[in-house]
């Protein structure tokens, strides 16, 4: 045979071994080309008396990532296209044919006659993972790398290869629906002792071991086509059936709120599956799949948590006429609590980090907190005693400026005040010159005033952690005025060497992120006001598709921290800018009741010590006014969350703080939650359509106040029915 994406080797034995090399591409993936080649593998084998077997295993460090999503993309165009073309009838009926494809050919492997082994090395995830499924037997190789899972639902979409199906044959219903709901990837011993693979052995005898199952007799007939064959939790409508299946759908409601398509998909294919033969059931994963690709929240969220998330992980916004830099030596200057995370993963990544603070006490308090976090790694078996020691040693914590002298980039990370961070940095710069890039961790405090102190301005950057450092994913790069490309391309190599994702954005007040979830915990405190029940606020919060309520937020964040926004915010912009009804509440909270927030054990919640946390009951009292639940467009409450938030995003855009859609989306998402089915801040109003979101924002302007007015520009592309991605989606791609 001529193939390009496998080579074949067919031993004395008889035994095919199929490596899957993919030319080109630096990881395996399921396409169109690779499709089309195993479909003539498989009947190749079917045909050839001489073959026993095969085993399939990858030329690669890893085995496969899954599907091609961009792939994906093309497709729904396609559709779009073949509807006006042929109709809409026959075009869906081409569709589902192309969504299924995949399931049908691995269905052939799981039913040609001749035993197939997956000897798997590295992440197999996906449609990379549905293959070794309709293989008979799968050895995992036992390291450090190899994972196995299906993720399809992080990115609006579900395992649609026949994952839904094979899964709840192989594991009890509810670990297989958690499985499936959470896409979680397991480790070799986990996924053995599952239940989801066979064997688990050295990286260096996974294929000798996968031939050795085939000579061995090995069988060419899944469980689930066997006579006798018994599902792991019995039939659906059994007593057992009856106490999985109504837990699970209230499950399923309290984690999504009805927001994600894929998820319902997968309980109705999981539910529908299990009352059908083998063959109908992969019919119904099909269908469905077709019907979840053509979903507006699979687009949303495999363009901004796939696509564009990929490509600003890879340098999309990297100036490209700079060299790459060599970061071995960082310092960071501020060891609390953002500052010790910091050097926590710049270590990680195994760079040398010098950790500055006003003592030597000080300093070493901010590595203990490396040290926390790594020996919690170790207890749950995710490191090693000796990657303990190892990373410690790269932390250097110290008092003495001095120390600083050899770093390729120093961020500072002390408190928010401009004469702080002002002599940090002459005192920083003393010792290193002005030519080492400087970064600013600031939340606050705009860029370009900040690098006023500066020897050299085109030096100085922001580099805007979000906390916890250690968990959050997001970093913003905040370019002064002066902020020169060398500053830039050195901040985007440090964000990619602790594999964060960057968003850069210009300098303004609260940059983006601050900017757009400041207007949601302040529609929340004015929601308070209006007499809306602090539980009410709360709950529709997270049924909008936020991941905590408003209050919530605000207790995490610091309420006292609100208060003193609020008061720069109306010296530096003036009375107008701090809505009256927020400013009273905030006041009422801190000085008041001195209500903090969780840092004092009260704020919006009480925080009993050893208890959960509950709302005060004191809040339906500050409003002055309670308005009954049942009078409450709950629907409306939704839009307002989203809608606020969105409408700031619009104006960052508007006013060239973000200049890439791309980054607006990614940014919100991972920066503060925002409901990842809608694809971001932007793919918010853009698959609403700008002109229905300038309806929804003046609707809301004229009812609760100018903070929804939507920016001259929006208006403007509203007229002609123009998107952010088509208005801007150029200069995305040229960056």
């Amino acid at each position: 045979m001529n193939l390009v994406n496998f080579k074949y080797d067919l031993d004395a034995d008889g035994v095919v071994t199929l490596v899957w090399d993919m030319p080109g591409k630096p990881m395996n993936v399921l396409d169109q080309s690779l499709m089309d080649e195993l479909d003539k593998i498989v009947d190749h084998v079917a045909g050839d008396a001489a073959i026993k077997g095969v085993v399939l295993t990858s030329g690669k460090d890893a085995f496969c990532a899954g599907a091609d999503l961009s792939m994906m993309e093309a497709g729904r165009r396609q559709f779009a296209e073949a509807v006006k073309a042929h109709g809409e009838e026959a075009a869906m009926k081409e569709f589902v044919a192309q969504a299924g494809r995949g399931s049908l050919i691995f269905r052939k492997i799981e039913t040609c006659g001749k035993p197939w082994a997956a000897a798997v090395n590295g992440v197999a995830l996906g449609g990379g993972f549905e293959i070794t499924l309709a293989c008979h037997y799968r050895v995992l190789a036992d390291n450090a790398k190899t994972q196995v899972g299906l993720p399809e639902v992080k990115v609006g979409l579900f395992p649609g290869a026949g994952g839904t199906q094979r899964i709840p044959r192989m594991l009890a219903t509810p670990d297989a629906l958690q499985f499936l709901f959470k896409g979680d990837s397991w480790k070799p011993a986990k996924a053995k002792q599952m239940g989801l693979v066979h064997e688990v052995a050295p990286e260096g005898e996974i294929v000798s071991r996968a031939k050795a199952w085939i000579k061995g007799g090995g069988k060419a007939v899944a469980p689930w086509d066997e006579k006798n064959f018994k599902f792991p939790s019995g039939k659906i409508f059994s007593p057992m059936g009856m106490m999985i299946w109504p837990p699970a759908n209230a499950i399923y409601r309290k984690e999504t709120y009805d927001n994600y398509p894929a998820a319902k998909a997968i309980l109705k294919c999981v539910y529908e599956g299990l009352q059908l033969p083998m063959d109908q059931a992969l019919m119904v994963e099909s269908r469905y799949f077709a019907q979840i690709m053509r979903s507006k929240e699979a687009a949303a969220m495999i363009r901004s948590l796939f696509l564009s998330m990929g490509e600003l992980n890879k340098g999309a916004r990297r100036p490209k006429a700079e060299p790459k830099t060599s970061l071995k030596k960082i310092g960071v200057i501020g060891a609390g609590f953002m500052g010790a995370g910091i050097a926590y993963v710049t270590a990680m990544a195994g760079a040398q980090v010098v950790l500055i603070d006003r003592d030597q006490a000080a300093a070493d308090k901010g590595k203990a907190h490396s040290d926390a976090l790594i020996s919690a790694r170790v207890a749950k078996g995710r490191a090693t005693a000796d990657q303990k020691e190892a990373l410690l040693s790269r932390i250097h914590a110290s008092a003495n400026y001095d120390d600083l002298k050899g770093c390729d980039l120093v961020v500072e990370a002390v408190f928010e005040d401009r004469g702080v961070k002002a002599e940090t940095t002459k005192k920083a710069q003393a010792v290193l010159g002005a030519d080492v890039i400087f970064a600013s961790n600031t939340s606050t405090l705009p860029i370009t005033s900040l690098a006023g102190e500066a020897g050299k301005p085109e030096n100085f950057i922001g580099i805007h952690f979000f906390s916890p450092v250690d968990k959050m994913m997001l970093v913003e790069i905040i370019m002064g005025e002066k902020t020169g490309d060398r500053a830039l391309a050195t901040a985007l190599d440090f964000v990619r060497l602790i594999k964060k994702t960057p968003i850069v954005v210009n300098d303004t007040r609260g940059f983006f992120a601050n900017r757009c979830v400041g207007r949601y915990v302040a529609e929340g405190h004015l929601m308070l006001m209006e007499g809306v029940p602090p539980a009410m606020i709360e709950n529709v919060a997270r049924m909008a598709g936020m991941p905590v309520g408003p209050l919530s937020l605000n207790d995490e964040v610091a309420i006292d921290l609100s208060w003193k926004i609020v008061q720069a915010t109306k010296k530096d912009l003036g009375e107008q800018a701090v809505d009256p009804a927020q400013e009273k509440l905030i006041k009422t909270m801190v000085v008041d009741h001195e209500r903090f927030g969780r840092k004092n054990g009260k704020g919006f919640y009480d925080y009993p010590q050893g208890g959960k946390k509950k709302l005060w009951p004191g809040l339906a009292d500050l409003a002055g006014k309670k308005l009954d639940p049942d009078t409450i467009d709950v629907a409306e409450l939704k839009q307002r969350f989203l809608a606020v938030q969105a409408v700031e995003a619009a104006r960052t855009m508007t006013e060239g703080v973000v200049t890439d859609p791309r980054e607006a989306d990614v940014g919100s998402i991972l920066g503060f939650g925002f409901a990842p089915f809608t694809g971001g801040t932007i793919s918010y109003i853009d698959f609403m359509g700008t002109k229905a979101f300038v309806d929804l924002c003046d609707k809301l302007t004229a009812k609760y106040g100018d903070r929804f007015a939507p920016p001259a520009m929006l208006r403007e592309m509203a007229k002609t029915g123009e998107t952010f991605y088509g208005k801007f989606g150029a200069k995305s791609k040229a960056a």
